[in-house]
């Protein structure tokens, strides 16, 4: 499996920003996928997740700012970033997984990461 994020870049406070994650080499409509955030000197910590139905969740500091979705035509899943904080500032990732009992649990296929800078 093959992922590739990209969509990041610097933006203000406040501002929008969409990732797209690319992915290949498996059956895209059976699997759920994840977005994952790591600030420097932290650990990576998932932001959102989408199952293969379009079932959500998300970390409790991104709800209702953010929103993940997927578009199967395209192999392609999406995280729309809306007034983004300087916190958010992190390098992003994707990854395919599974969810069990409403779960998700990654696995060791992730995109390069994309680095979304906010400043204030």
């Amino acid at each position: 499996v093959q992922l590739q994020a990209s969509g990041g870049g610097l933006v203000q406070a406040g501002g929008s920003l969409r990732l797209s994650c690319a992915a290949s080499g498996s059956t895209f409509s059976n699997n759920a996928f994840g977005w994952y955030r790591q600030a420097p000197g932290k650990q990576r910590e998932q932001v959102a997740v989408i199952s293969s139905g379009g079932s959500t969740n998300y970390a409790d500091s991104v709800k209702g700012r953010f929103t993940i979705s997927r578009d199967n035509a395209k192999n392609t899943v999406y995280l729309q970033m809306s007034s983004l904080k300087p916190e958010d500032t992190a390098v992003y990732y994707c990854n395919v997984g599974i969810i069990v009992n409403g779960n998700y649990y990654p696995s060791h296929y992730w995109g390069q990461g994309t680095l979304v800078t906010v400043s204030s």
